[in-house]
């Protein structure tokens, strides 16, 4: 049977749970430990797919096609591992789930309700996660805080897996803020003692709290936190605000937070240490190796990009330093803007807006034999302009100018007469047969990346476009559809339909990236 270590948060969201369950879980991985990563969020989408990134950051897309939390983004990154949609539990897909059973008569006679029915789905979905993977360690990651209307059926679900079991095989991690009052000049521990008191009312006690705060929790917040909130004072972990993500399992490390949670779990004794990690952490705080314009249209919020900035730090981090990502709104474009970068990606996207300034963005690069890489609608846009500004054509994607003469890009066939949007798109990975550029940096001839999209390069174009320099050096082997194209004489011109991003790890950094970020430095 595995061990259960549950995550919670009070206060307010965006603390970093997230972070928390993944450096955890890393340490525990030194361990010799098989984790597995859930989410439970309490949001009635399906799944994120159909959020705008200004309201809830990036969608993750998993090995599977599943759309997936971004918090799965730092599952990944951390544990260099391949999650499953099966581990992301989202109301909307738990309510689904019990409503079709009802509907099919599985509860016949029964009055389905919250409990036991939704609560017992809950837990039939820990319960498989944890078989299916075969996992040493299942980690319950919690969204929002505690407190939320929305969040309470799986707080109750948690509360009923740790009565069931025995307390050597369940912890509960409660994460809180901590805030600095200037005007006191010192820590207030009041609102996590109080988030506790509400964790408490619904059944549950938190084995160990971790104090989100601006700086180091001072040993007074330590005691109080240990002695309001029932646990011992070494369980009281400071989780400061960081230079780099990455920083936090040292941190914990530093607090012998995995070695609590083994005593009480019964975990066997580490198997290796962190000094590789700590190594590439250092590496991030060293000279800047390229300074690189993230050119898109969701730049309100700092996590839309989330993947891609952190695939250019791990390329940073194996070149031996770190990277200035800036991001820029291409819906007030001025190709000055991109003077004193030393390269440029254009992100993936969707619609119209924006659009005209990406393509003024490719046409700088070009032009200027400046390295850029395409990503996914970066790739199509990379088409576009070429078709216009080489080519002469009246070139657009029917993505945003459906009325254009020539249709350089075009919506994927098997994808015209679908009308639901949730989950349809052309998800998860996809192979692709390479040649040329891409080749070399991948060093196979056959290669798989992981895919969000409805548009593709329209083939009837393709001919005109190589005959005038631009290579399509990718394709997939059963539809034929363009992978990846490039400039062979340009210093880094390659767009790809994929997006590698989500295959990169802090360990094991994205070689598409990584010759991007070698081509700028």
């Amino acid at each position: 049977m595995p061990k259960w270590i549950f995550v919670t948060g009070g206060v307010l969201s965006g603390l970093g749970k997230g972070l928390v369950s993944a450096s955890v879980s890393k340490l525990l991985q030194l361990r010799g430990q098989e984790i597995t990563p859930v989410k439970c969020d309490g949001y009635l989408n399906v799944d994120p797919g159909t959020m705008n990134p200004h309201e809830h950051g990036e969608v993750f897309v998993l090995e599977d096609g599943t759309e997936v939390d971004m918090d799965f983004g730092h599952y990944e990154r951390f544990l260099g591992i391949e999650a499953s949609g099966d581990w992301n539990l989202t109301s909307g897909k738990i309510f689904q789930e019990v409503i079709e059973k009802e509907r099919r008569g599985e509860y016949l006679g029964k009055t389905v309700q919250m409990v036991p029915h939704v609560t017992d789905n809950i837990k039939k979905h820990f319960r498989e996660s944890a078989e299916e993977s075969d996992a040493d360690v299942v980690i319950v990651e919690v969204g929002g805080t505690v407190g939320d209307m929305e969040n309470q059926f799986y707080l109750e679900a948690v509360r009923q897996m740790r009565n069931d079991l025995p307390d050597s095989e369940t912890f509960l991690i409660h994460t809180t803020l901590v805030p600095y009052l200037e005007t006191v000049g010192e820590q207030k521990t009041k609102p996590t003692q109080h988030s506790v008191k509400e964790l408490r009312e619904l059944g549950l006690a938190p084995d160990m709290v971790v104090g989100r705060s601006e700086d180091e929790l001072v040993e007074t917040s330590r005691e109080k936190i240990s002695l309001f909130c029932d646990v011992p004072e070494e369980a009281v972990i400071s989780d400061p605000n960081l230079e780099t993500v990455y920083q936090l399992p040292l941190v914990f490390d530093e607090q012998n937070v995995d070695s609590f949670i083994a005593d009480r779990l019964d975990l066997p004794e580490r198997s290796r240490g962190l000094q590789e990690w700590n190594e590439k952490v250092k590496n991030l705080e060293k000279d800047t190796v390229a300074r690189i314009a993230l050119c898109g249209k969701y730049t309100e919020m700092d996590d839309s990009y989330a993947s891609i900035e952190e695939a250019l730090k791990h390329s940073a981090v194996e070149l031996g330093g770190s990277v200035e990502i800036e991001q820029i709104d291409t819906e007030e474009f001025s190709p000055e803007l991109l003077e004193g970068f030393d390269g440029v990606i254009i992100p993936g996207g969707f619609g119209a807006r924006g659009v005209e300034g990406k393509i003024d963005a490719i046409n700088y690069c070009r032009t200027n034999n400046v390295p850029i890489l395409g990503i996914c609608y970066g790739l199509q846009l990379m088409t576009v302009e070429y078709a216009r500004n080489v080519l002469g054509l009246d070139a657009a994607s029917e993505e945003f100018d459906e009325d254009a003469e020539d249709l350089v890009v075009k919506e994927m066939t098997d994808q015209k007469h679908i009308e639901k949007k949730g989950g349809t798109m052309r998800l998860g990975a996809y192979s692709a047969e390479v040649e040329g550029l891409v080749k070399e940096i991948y060093g196979e001839e056959k290669i798989s990346e992981r895919h969000r999209h409805r548009f593709e390069v329209n083939p009837e174009y393709e001919e005109q476009l190589e005959q005038e320099g631009l290579k399509i050096s990718g394709r997939n082997p059963k539809l034929g559809l363009a992978e990846f194209i490039e400039l062979p004489d340009h210093r880094f011109f390659v767009g790809t339909q994929a997006h590698p991003e989500f295959t990169s790890s802090f360990e094991n950094p994205n070689p598409l990236y990584l010759e991007f970020l070698r081509s700028c430095a």
